[in-house]
């Protein structure tokens, strides 16, 4: 049985730390950072290369662990649960977005939103219902049969946020989201995660580089030197 943090925030950090290498090359990515996130957030994190912004992305979406301190999901502290348990902690409640889109270029937008249904063991029909449905929420829904390169950039990245949301997550994370897009489809982008966070109240933490898309967050949180410098509140 894991042991609960008295935090009731949806992500709780504890004095985390980071810590790559050793002797000379020793990095501290992270130094020690206390951090609640509540269920229902838009939140922005930002940071100069090197801040510690991804690291700490990192360490929600499940893909590393502290080297100290302590990290709670919906209350639980899953700091040292083992791999399968993060996997499975990763399929049923995280969905994840990339500035890369990571399309299977072969294969269909609905074949594309299907794959961590397939993860999931869903069968065939109740794969494609679930992946339209999420097609439809992000204003796809006819471009169904059409592979990648049949999609422009926005479109692609549309593919990519159906494809996180339609296992229906508590959190989604977006790693740069617009940062291969114009200015035009990086507002339409972050209006939709808008729209998924008000509509749907799914928890949206967002990387990004850019003050312009930052504004559209509800929270911002500033890294720097492996800490949080700055953490503010503000709808746009």
């Amino acid at each position: 049985m894991l042991d609960a943090l008295p935090s009731r925030a949806l992500i709780s950090f504890r004095g985390v730390r980071k810590i790559y290498g050793v002797g000379e090359a020793t990095v501290h990515a992270l130094g020690g950072v206390d951090l609640d996130i509540e269920a229902g957030s838009f939140v922005a994190i930002m940071g100069a290369s090197g801040s510690g912004k991804s690291t700490a992305m990192n360490i929600i979406g499940c893909l590393d662990r502290p080297s100290q301190g302590r990290f709670a999901f919906n209350g639980v502290d899953v700091t040292h649960i083992e791999n399968d348990a993060r996997a499975l902690l990763r399929r049923n409640y995280l969905g994840f977005v990339f500035q890369g889109f990571n399309l299977l270029s072969r294969t269909t937008a609905a074949e594309n939103v299907e794959m961590p249904l397939i993860y999931r063991g869903a069968k065939r029909a109740e794969r494609r219902a679930l992946a339209e449905q999420a097609l439809n929420a992000v204003g796809l829904l006819g471009r169904e049969n059409h592979v990648p390169s049949e999609l422009s950039g926005g479109q692609q990245q549309r593919v990519a946020i159906a494809r996180a949301i339609v296992t229906d997550p508590l959190v989604l994370l977006a790693d740069e989201p617009t940062g291969n897009l114009d200015s035009q489809r990086s507002h339409d982008i972050m209006k939709l995660l808008r729209e998924l966070n008000r509509e749907r109240g799914i928890t949206v933490i967002m990387v990004t580089h850019e003050e312009d898309m930052a504004a559209y967050a509800t929270r911002r949180i500033v890294f720097a030197d492996g800490m949080i410098a700055k953490d503010t509140v503000g709808a746009r």
